[in-house]
């Protein structure tokens, strides 16, 4: 059901003012930051002669940033509620703009840090104790010292920022405003539109004629324009190698993971880890063949549910109910302060409306809440996707409570993890408590789909992403065969000789925006691992073991990503953290597998 804004009650809508009181409050914090920016450029010549020099630059550097976070916050949340308002359309631009003169003015602090002497900095922590704030700020930028330019070329750079990736912005335009992909019939004889964001609501359709009209119209149309998807993509890849090498870095993959303080064998350890467990993969493409009673799964029946939806809906507050039950492992501080702001403190905006972006999200920083956006309709899918987003949002605000703002930000590395903690501690409650087959088969499914999604699917992008990288490497020219051909053996590989690879699927790389940020996909799949492990060792070893998660929350950006999980016992250098989430997927294969033979009998 689509909701007319003004007809919402406010308590199911954010309270955006505690930002903002209005717009003249925003232009003040607006012209406050210009004139900071302005301001800054006085740094430049005095940055690095002293620590409090260095400390000054770093702070006044700090409040700028988190100036435009909050204009930014208040400026694209307002425009996810109403994406038909050109005002807030607007603002986010004024934004973006404000963020690159920022950069722009504070071009030297990062090559300026790079030159200081490790020892000499470590003399000023002594004699300036303020600077320890920014020690891990500045460690981060002194791990570049091997990649950085001459002050000219950072210069350059940092004047290019705004025309370099504008691969994706390119793409996006071109599939969501230009590309029409034609129309099919929906399961009551209508015809409807398809388009990209409705093709996967038509892909879970339980008519398979419905299914396989979505999945070819969709693919004949990427394939009406590959030549241009390939040529844009192979520019793409192309700047990224230039620039790692450029940066002094061996390849793009080892220029990516060092923005993420991972290393390549991370990445390679995850690839090799699940190609070692596609077994289990096969084993439920067979049981999902079984239970939809077809003789040879197509691509265009992964989808399909295997369980209908269930029939309860559920109330914004029963939600708020099921996931405060889950959460109270994790403590009363961590309970409590949820509590409030899903009911209380305007967190969420709740329902769909007029206007409205789809989906779902957590957002803010230091100077706001932990916004939600949901658009609830009251399925248990909802139900879990609040949760899921609630981990997000406490991750944040234990980071920001227990860290000074410029120490606060958590990496994207580990950024799914709190909150897909939160979505498999809700999930396994559930299969304890449920009384009815039916309920226990749909929450099995929904996991099997979460790890077959998640973990598969994700680090199948993975390998395509960096064996095309390799490709270019080798001055190997990405041309649409080529693409094509490597990505339709890859989906073979992954889906086994029991599943029909319909030769449509060659084209699919071209609908994933994601390839378009370079190796970014692989953290879901790593994520999703280490929640696995967190969640075994909250049920096995309890409140002991759950100081140690709320220890991992609190890091925030103080710590590098891999050492903050090794606050919570987790060592993503360990293939068998990812060894363990192919075992809770196989289990779940086994368990669905069982209760759905019994309840046949």
């Amino acid at each position: 059901m689509l909701y007319e804004r003004n007809n919402i009650e406010q308590k199911y809508k954010w309270d955006l003012s505690k930002i903002y009181k209005d717009e003249d409050a925003f232009y003040l914090d607006y012209k406050k930051a210009q004139e900071l920016i302005e301001d800054y450029k006085k740094h430049e010549s005095t940055i690095t002669s002293s620590a409090e020099c260095l400390y000054n630059a770093l702070s006044d550097f700090a409040k700028i940033d988190e100036i435009i976070e909050k204009l930014w916050q208040y400026a694209s949340l307002n425009y996810a509620v109403d994406t038909s308002n050109n005002k807030y359309q607007a603002l986010n631009a004024k934004v973006r703009n404000l963020a690159v003169l920022a950069g722009e003015v504070s071009w030297f602090v990062h090559p300026y840090i790079v030159k200081l002497d490790p020892k000499q900095v470590e003399e000023w922590y002594s004699d300036y104790p303020q600077l320890q704030s920014f020690r891990r700020m500045i460690y981060t930028h002194m791990r570049y010292k091997p990649h950085t330019l001459s002050d000219e070329c950072e210069l350059l750079m940092s004047k290019m920022e705004d025309c370099l990736g504008s691969h994706s912005n390119i793409r996006n335009i071109f599939s969501n405003a230009d590309v029409r992909f034609g129309k099919i019939k929906d399961e009551e004889g209508k015809t409807v539109e398809l388009t990209d964001s409705t093709y996967a609501t038509y892909l879970m359709s339980g008519d398979r004629k419905v299914r396989k009209s979505a999945f070819t119209t969709l693919y004949k149309t990427y394939s009406q324009f590959i030549n241009t998807y390939a040529t844009t993509y192979n520019s793409l890849v192309k700047e990224r190698c230039t620039l790692a090498k450029l940066k002094n870095f061996s390849d793009s993959l080892t220029a990516s993971t060092f923005i993420d303080e991972v290393t390549p064998e991370i990445y390679n350890n995850l690839i090799e880890a699940v190609n070692k467990g596609l077994p289990v993969l096969y084993d439920y493409y067979k049981l999902k063949a079984d239970v939809l009673g077809i003789d040879k799964l197509h691509l265009y029946d992964i989808y399909a549910p295997l369980i209908g939806s269930l029939e309860r809906k559920y109330t914004y507050e029963e939600a708020v109910s099921e996931v405060l039950d889950t959460v109270g492992v994790f403590g009363e501080e961590y309970k409590e302060n949820l509590r409030l702001g899903l009911t209380e403190k305007g967190w969420v905006d709740v329902y769909p409306s007029r206007g409205k972006r789809g989906g779902a999200f957590s957002a803010g920083c230091p100077s706001t809440e932990p916004y939600i956006l949901l658009n609830f309709n009251g399925t248990f899918d909802n139900v879990s996707t609040l949760a899921h987003e609630a981990g997000h949002s406490m991750h944040s605000w234990f980071s920001i409570k227990y860290n000074e703002p410029h120490n606060s930000s958590y990496k994207i590395f580990v950024a799914e993890v709190a909150s897909t903690v939160n979505e498999l501690l809700m999930a396994h409650r559930k299969l304890r408590e449920c009384k009815s087959v039916d309920e226990k088969l749909y929450i099995l499914n929904e996991l099997m789909e979460t790890y077959r999604g998640t973990l598969f699917r994700q680090t199948m992008f993975c390998e395509f992403e960096r064996d095309m990288h390799r490709l270019v490497e080798k001055g190997e020219p990405l041309t649409s065969e080529i693409i094509n051909n490597y990505y339709y053996g890859l989906v073979q590989k992954y889906f086994g000789k029991d599943v029909f690879c319909d030769d449509q699927i060659k084209y699919e790389w071209a609908r994933i925006p994601h390839f378009y940020t370079c190796f970014y996909v692989y953290k879901y799949a790593t994520c999703i691992s280490a929640a696995t492990q967190i969640v075994k060792r909250i049920e096995t070893e309890g409140e002991e073991y759950v100081k140690q998660y709320i220890e991992f929350l609190k890091c925030g950006g103080s710590k590098s990503p891999l050492d903050s999980l090794m606050v919570c016992g987790i060592d993503m250098r360990d293939p068998k953290i990812v060894d363990s989430a192919i075992e809770d997927f196989a289990n779940c294969v086994k368990e669905f597998k069982e209760i759905y033979n019994n309840a046949k009998k």
